[in-house]
């Protein structure tokens, strides 16, 4: 079964929690020099929370938010989402699995000028950033090489814990994001969603 935690800057019920981070993003109006006029790019100070749904042995927590700083149309951006920490303290040695979604990004009424799509958002684990326990721990993505999209779910982190001992392991994700040539200038949202099984 998949446990996790949700956070986001609008209230939604759900009967399958998800660790979220909600992503804002700002483009500013295209370039029109061949210089590239620069394009701002912030999650701005939109509150998030992280709700507890109950116990369980088996969470993963992520940040409330992330930056991801400012960008020029057509360009590539890449920004860390901060720390993801998954705690294993269920009895015997079962693996875990931690896998990584996304949405797309919109703004307005989302037409194709308005969207990133989640095609052009990448995402690579970086090694463990820290752990406690014993175990075994595998990064999705050791390094930049090799960053995956994130049309499709991916595996960010896999692990298997010692008997009897309760362990923790965390990493640094990063996120890259290709920006269209022609987007529109707007305030992008998009949601990455972490979750653990």
């Amino acid at each position: 079964m998949s446990k996790s935690r949700a956070g986001h800057a609008a209230a939604r019920t759900s009967l399958s929690p998800a660790a979220s981070i909600a992503l804002l993003l700002t483009l500013g109006a295209p370039a029109v020099s061949a210089s590239g006029a620069p394009v701002a790019m912030d999650t701005g100070a939109a509150a998030m929370a992280t709700v507890a749904w109950r116990a369980d042995p088996l969470e993963i927590t992520v940040p409330a938010s992330a930056s991801l700083g400012s960008g020029v149309v057509g360009s590539t951006l890449s920004a860390s989402l901060g720390t993801v920490t998954v705690v294993d303290s269920r009895g015997g040695v079962p693996p875990w699995t931690a896998t990584v979604a996304a949405t797309d990004f919109t703004t307005g009424a989302g037409s194709p000028a308005q969207t990133i799509a989640k095609a052009n958002v990448a995402y690579w684990s970086g090694p463990s950033t820290a752990s406690s326990g014993g175990g075994s721990r595998t990064a999705g993505q050791s390094t930049a090489a090799q960053m995956v999209s994130l049309s499709a779910p991916a595996i960010a982190f896999r692990g298997r814990k010692q008997a009897g001992v309760p362990s923790s392991t965390s990493w640094e994700p990063t996120l890259v994001v290709t920006i269209p040539p022609l987007a529109a200038a707007g305030l992008y949202t998009g949601v990455i969603t972490h979750s653990v099984a």
